[in-house]
């Protein structure tokens, strides 16, 4: 039967029930995930205008599922979105590669066994065009129906191919951009692994016991695809002395994680080689300037300290700050100081910069949090930023003692602000133990 040509069924003609390969045609119905999808104006817009070019009632979009026909569009059929599949009109006009009509039901025993048919609303004539795909199943039809027998014209049964057409065009576009999606969707998986995986690679897998000292540390990434630049370490030195340095480098990505990389190994370096912890960030300065020259620098804010136990039990502290956010320190009464190295400037950015000095203890029941400005940046429900002052509300309310109770306040913290927070947050905290409670003796 060439194009165009009409298959037009009487009670003598009869079709065979089935499609030759039913499973390949509904595994072609589930490929374009179709079914039981919302209403969607495209495909309403399609039965609207089946309707108007045959001067009809009613029209569908219908799929044809394995025991029901489901109207993805109807026109002029209200309230009914899906009927048992069955000899009939839909689940019949599958079974034809062209057009196929019933010009009046009534005189077609198939026919008068569909729903629309024997009830409401009284469906007497009956066109439809198969939806094909490009491997040749035929999904569903786009369907013209009438309460009185009629027979159309052979431009009507071209233009309803024709609006079959579109409605597989638009299947595809639909199926295309659900794999566009889903590719898109498994790529930023990929990423968000790749930048987890990176994001280790650049900070110390665990932090090393200190004899007579807790120490914590976390990191909260702002985007779980990209990677940041905070950065933080801790490490023992040769003379029983210990470094340490928390820091953010500019910039976000592979860039970022390249000068992370060079600063956290240039900084141990340099620990190693003296370690006063302003001549760290002096060598720290003058390897991002040999490395990066030219019109696009790259720099930091980083804090240094150097911990030295005392006989007392107590940790004197050196610290160096470059353009970076001071240290708290949670006294064993549970006030907050700030150790300030304001004044310092950024590493690698200027001419020649100044870093600040300073020094503190930490006694026994004493802690110190270093943190990077994703922290004090973060925006309260009330829009304002957190500040040092916010952060030292939080830590004098909860007045944590030990490292991990002041980690685990600044998380809590961090949760409150929930989508406040915009920028990667690094922490790292130090403690020295209180001293044990004596236990009393009973006297018997």
């Amino acid at each position: 039967m060439t194009q165009g040509e009409t298959t037009t069924v009487s009670p003598v003609r009869t079709a065979p029930e089935v499609v030759a390969d039913e499973a390949a045609r509904l595994a072609a119905v589930r490929r374009y995930r179709i079914l039981d999808t919302p209403p969607d104006g495209a495909f309403d817009r399609i039965a609207a205008l089946a309707a108007r070019l045959f001067d009809a009632p009613m029209a569908t979009v219908s799929i044809v599922d394995t025991d029901r026909v489901w109207f993805k569009a109807a026109h002029g059929l209200h309230g009914v979105t899906e009927i048992d599949r069955g000899p009939g009109l839909c689940a019949s006009a599958i079974l034809h590669g062209e057009p196929y009509v019933v010009p009046d039901t009534g005189a077609d025993a198939r026919a008068f066994a569909d729903p629309l048919v024997r009830g409401e609303p009284g469906v007497r004539f009956y066109a439809a065009a198969p939806i094909t795909s490009a491997d040749g199943q035929r999904l569903g039809t786009v369907d013209v129906l009438d309460t009185r027998p009629r027979r159309p014209t052979e431009d009507q049964l071209e233009a309803l191919q024709d609006l079959a057409a579109l409605v597989m065009d638009e299947l595809e576009l639909r199926l295309s951009a659900m794999r566009t999606v889903a590719a898109e969707r498994e790529r930023r998986a990929e990423a968000e692994r790749l930048a987890r995986a990176l994001q280790r690679t650049l900070l110390p897998p665990a932090l090393p016991e200190v004899p007579g000292l807790h120490a914590a540390a976390a990191y909260h990434t702002a985007s779980p695809d990209e990677v940041g630049g905070d950065f933080y370490d801790l490490f023992p030195l040769n003379d029983g002395r210990w470094a340490f340095f928390l820091g953010d480098v500019c910039g976000k990505g592979a860039d970022a994680a390249a000068l992370t990389s060079l600063t956290r190994y240039t900084l141990r370096a340099a620990a190693i080689y003296d370690p006063d912890p302003c001549a760290a960030l002096a060598n720290l300065d003058a390897v991002l300037k040999g490395e990066y020259q030219g019109s696009d620098p790259r720099y930091c804010t980083a804090v240094f300290g150097v911990l030295r136990p005392l006989p007392d039990g107590s940790h004197a502290i050196t610290l160096a700050g470059g353009g970076h956010p001071s240290a708290l320190a949670v006294r064993a009464d549970g006030s907050v100081e700030s150790i300030s190295t304001m004044g310092g400037q950024l590493v690698g950015m200027l001419p020649d910069p100044q870093f600040v000095r300073t020094s503190t203890r930490l006694r026994p029941g004493e802690s110190l949090l270093l943190y990077t400005d994703g922290l004090t940046e973060a925006r309260t429900a009330g829009g304002t930023m957190l500040g040092e002052d916010g952060l030292t509300r939080r830590l004098t309310a909860t007045a944590p003692r030990t490292a991990h109770e002041l980690l685990d306040s600044v998380e809590g913290l961090l949760r409150q602000l929930g989508d406040g927070v915009s920028d990667d947050t690094a922490l790292l905290a130090l403690s020295v133990p209180p001293p044990p409670t004596p236990r009393i003796q009973e006297n018997r």
